[in-house]
């Protein structure tokens, strides 16, 4: 919406770096300031989330789930705060197609420095996540193995053991065999499904660095060619810059959005089931 309005001031009204537009280029640059830098605390939030979650800190996710509000207003408040103070100390210029900062130098201090620390801190959680995860895997399969070889070995002896003459019906031995074999299958299958949901849990879990690092890697190297040379980029090279930063939340819906409920739904929309004759 930024992006579009500045475009149609642009073309419909004065030039976005005239004295008459520069009420509209302070408010257009805080607004993309507030919204392209509030993309990296939600991510560094769900990245906290998540691993206290998983992590098993029971003090810190249960106040997290407790304290939601406050959890929803952090990346608000620090994009809103950040951008406020670039407002005043530096101020936002036209830079061609919408306002921000003029300077590349200024850029690459304020937003890409600070950027890179995130990424670096949620991909420490990941990766501290992805072990923990694989740990829980090895677990559920070495005792999935144990509780098969105990069946087996239950069934072993049972078949070895001799019969003895008791007064009770067959009808009732085969009703505590059928109760005793459903008891213990559901819990032997719960196990075995448990394991690859784990596997691909500690998978999903680096994707997200590292789709965010794949997106902001253009712009960073970008940045820095600009800021040390003073030469601008090539038409084609910066369209692809502007393009990271634009489709930066498409990716993190589908990083974070799709899964098995989501992949299902939209199967089930896109391809219709053939109708039987």
């Amino acid at each position: 919406m930024n992006f579009m309005s500045s475009s149609a001031v642009d073309l419909g009204g004065p030039n976005l770096g005239s004295p008459e537009a520069k009420t509209f280029c302070s408010f257009n640059g805080f607004m993309i300031q507030v919204f392209v830098v509030q993309t990296d605390y939600w991510v560094l939030t769900i990245a906290l989330c998540t691993y206290l979650i998983l992590a098993n800190h029971k003090h810190q996710s249960s106040w997290i789930q407790e304290h939601r509000v406050i959890v929803w207003i952090f990346p608000w408040f620090l994009s809103a705060l950040w951008a406020a103070i670039g407002l005043v100390v530096v101020g936002y210029g036209d830079i061609g197609a919408w306002c921000w900062f003029t300077s590349d130098r200024t850029r690459l201090l304020v937003n890409f420095i600070p950027r890179w620390l995130i990424i670096l801190i949620i991909l420490a959680l990941y990766v501290r996540l992805y072990f923990i995860i694989h740990k829980a895997h090895n677990r559920f399969m070495s005792f999935d193995e144990d509780a098969t070889g105990s069946l087996q070995t239950a069934s072993s002896v049972i078949r070895s053991a001799p019969r003895l003459s008791m007064n009770i019906s067959s009808s009732a031995d085969d009703d505590c065999e059928r109760n005793g074999a459903a008891a213990a299958a559901p819990t032997h299958t719960r196990i075995g499904r448990a394991s690859p949901v784990l596997k691909r849990i500690s998978h999903q879990m680096m994707v997200y660095p590292s789709v965010y690092m794949l997106i902001w890697t253009i712009p960073t190297v970008i940045r820095i060619y600009q800021a040390t040379t003073g030469k601008s980029a090539p038409f084609g090279i910066g369209t692809v810059d502007k393009a990271c930063i634009v489709i930066q939340g498409f990716a993190d819906s589908v990083v974070y959005g799709m899964n098995e409920h989501t992949w299902k739904m939209w199967k089930g929309l896109l391809i219709k089931p053939t109708s039987e004759k």
